[in-house]
């Protein structure tokens, strides 16, 4: 978890703090390759793709600090759970270091919970040890559910919440980090990602003060120009 404000980070140490994220159904391998050579040149985190790029951009970043970042369900997270499991092994046999899994919210929101907590425990455990991060997408949830599901994943062993995908009607707020992180007390290993809508400075800043410990974004480098500039005043 950051433990110290952003604004008191480097900007290297600030550039670690991200996904770069590039996940449009239309990405070509030429922009997920553009993708990788940022991240390389900036220090990023990690590379957040679909997984049919999970190897290209892991056999780039091999020796690298940058992790290969897979989403597995992605975006609708209405897969069987078993094919959520296959995704994630194939993705790992193929480079991941971390997995991106969306729930089912159509069961959840429905009531019928029991395959949704059960899918989160049985994804971590097909991972056997690769960083889960599970995306809840907040957007279609009450703040009980946030609250729930939160702790679910951490009850699983997942390493990070996040917030989600990006398709859903709206990304990631700042009083949906809150309420992930009042529901982690008891966890406090357990880590926060913030994914969605997030383009500005501004905003960054918002999700890490509220406890994001992570932040995907397709628009990591032009927030770390805007963090540069305001680091050096």
């Amino acid at each position: 978890m950051t433990t110290l404000p952003p604004t008191t980070l480097s900007p290297s140490a600030f550039a670690a703090l991200f996904d770069h994220t590039l996940l449009k159904p239309e990405a070509t391998p030429a922009q997920v390759q553009q993708l990788t050579e940022e991240a390389l040149e900036h220090g990023f985190a990690g590379v957040c793709v679909n997984p049919c790029y999970v190897s290209l951009v892991a056999k780039r970043v091999a020796g690298s600090t940058v992790l290969p970042v897979a989403v597995v369900g992605f975006p609708l997270g209405a897969n069987r759970t078993d094919i959520k499991i296959d995704e994630t092994l194939r993705a790992i046999g193929e480079g991941a270091r971390e997995v991106d899994m969306v729930i089912n919210s159509g069961y959840y929101r429905s009531g019928d919970k029991a395959p949704v907590r059960h899918e989160i425990a049985a994804v971590v455990r097909a991972a056997r040890g690769v960083p889960v991060k599970v995306i809840i997408e907040t957007a279609y949830l009450a703040p009980s559910e946030i609250q729930e599901l939160s702790l679910w994943s951490a009850e699983a062993g997942a390493a990070f919440v996040k917030t989600s995908t990006g398709f859903s009607p709206r990304g990631a707020t700042t009083e949906d980090l809150v309420l992930m992180r009042s529901a982690l007390v008891n966890h406090p290993k357990m880590q926060l990602k913030a994914s969605g809508g997030i383009r500005t400075l501004e905003s960054v800043l918002a999700m890490v003060h509220a406890g994001a410990d992570r932040i995907g974004s397709s628009s990591s480098v032009a927030i770390l120009a805007a963090y540069g500039v305001s680091h050096s005043r």
